[in-house]
């Protein structure tokens, strides 16, 4: 597959990737000095995350702790700034250490250039991580 061209594109083939639970490739997706927030993080969650080695440590054992199965309810809007798009969607699944049911609803603001995601500001639930066994993250960062 070509690289894609538009901010949409890649957020909809980085969720491919995810599904795929291709950590690599995802990772792959970001710019060197790419930024990951999440607003909400709880207390010993991380709120920051600095460049792509960063986001990789973050992300590497993500498919260890949730067995991602659908992104239903995927919106994805422009901005008045075209490499930047909001989106709302869910992440389906199952929590891989319980089998319990995952059901996260997340709205992104993500910046892209040259191909790369430079900015990402995760919304997501932290009130999600209060149940048991949802130490999805894997680190107390």
């Amino acid at each position: 597959m070509s690289a894609p061209t538009s901010p949409a594109d890649l957020y909809r083939h980085s969720l491919r990737l995810l599904l795929d639970k291709d950590i690599p490739a995802w990772v792959a997706l970001w710019a060197e000095d790419g930024l990951m927030e999440f607003p909400f993080a709880p207390d010993g969650r991380p709120r920051r995350l600095e460049g792509k080695e960063a986001i990789a440590a973050y992300m590497r054992p993500y498919p260890d702790h949730i067995d991602l199965h659908d992104f239903p309810d995927l919106r994805i809007h422009q901005t008045t700034e075209p490499e930047t798009i909001v989106v709302e969607m869910r992440g389906v699944g199952r929590m891989v250490a319980t089998g319990a049911p995952f059901d996260m609803t997340y709205i992104a603001v993500v910046t892209v250039r040259d191909g790369h995601f430079t900015s990402y500001r995760d919304y997501w639930n932290p009130l999600a991580v209060q149940e048991p066994g949802t130490d999805f993250a894997g680190s107390s960062r």
